[in-house]
């Protein structure tokens, strides 16, 4: 193809959302774009959709790894990352879409990627900005974690994302592994926390909806859902969304201390 991503795997974690990963898969293929091979990680899906991903990855030429029960997405991450074998991943849940200019950016990070050796992954969704950046260049900024609480914006933790980014693949050996058995946003937390401690190196497309795009559909909806309260306008909910802001600051703050001993 005209875009081949040499040294890269595509990871893609499934589950009951075969539709949704075959959109993916295709408009890769639509796009003009390859990688040297393609992981699959399935967490547990029903029968008819573990059916079509064994008939799509004969279809599509991608390796399935399967597990018998549903084990959250932690250990779907895990066992999926530990299926590459090349020095780059590329990790991508399944509802997500590449837009037309998915090569060009994700060239300039690969690029960026293999001449500075201290940038661990590269971000290219967010649902909001990263608080504090700093120019680096080719539309990317890097992400710079301000430990004092006097930078208030409780978003400053999720430095690292599990939306589409890439990554070294011993990512795992660097910032540990995903934490198992707990609830999705404990387990990306956890990861954010690692990522911080071990002082991990990350970049963020600026314009972080223009290299991937989250689509779901009413047969394939979305499995995470917004408290509503953390949406409303009202005066009474904001004054104590403010109160639950702060109280979030100081709690992730002690939490990263706790690792640091």
């Amino acid at each position: 193809m005209k875009n081949h991503f040499p040294g890269v795997t595509l990871l893609v974690t499934h589950y009951n959302r075969s539709g949704s990963l075959e959109r993916l898969l295709r408009t890769f293929t639509d796009l003009d774009c390859s990688f040297d091979a393609i992981v699959v990680s399935d967490d547990g899906s029903k029968p008819e959709h573990l059916d079509k991903l064994k008939s799509l990855a004969k279809l599509l030429d991608f390796q399935l790894v399967t597990t018998p029960k549903n084990k959250g997405l932690g250990n779907n991450i895990n066992k999926g990352q530990d299926a590459v074998r090349t020095a780059y991943t590329l990790y991508v849940q399944e509802d997500f879409v590449p837009q037309p200019d998915f090569a060009t950016h994700f060239n300039d990070a690969l690029t960026i990627m293999n001449q500075e050796p201290e940038l661990d992954f590269i971000r290219f969704y967010a649902y909001f900005p990263y608080p504090y950046t700093e120019p680096y260049g080719k539309g990317f900024s890097r992400m710079v974690f301000k430990p004092s609480p006097w930078f208030s914006n409780h978003l400053k933790f999720y430095v690292y994302s599990d939306h589409p980014h890439l990554r070294r693949s011993n990512f795992l050996q660097k910032f540990g592994r995903y934490v198992e058995g707990k609830d999705v946003n404990v387990t990306e937390f956890q990861m954010c926390l690692s990522v911080i401690q071990k002082k991990g190196q990350g970049l963020l497309f600026d314009e972080f909806t223009k290299v991937f795009d989250q689509k779901n559909s009413s047969t394939e909806p979305s499995t995470f859902y917004r408290a509503s309260w953390r949406e409303s306008t009202h005066p009474v909910l904001l004054f104590a969304r403010w109160w639950y802001l702060k109280y979030r600051l100081l709690k992730n703050t002690f939490e990263l201390a706790l690792l640091k001993d």
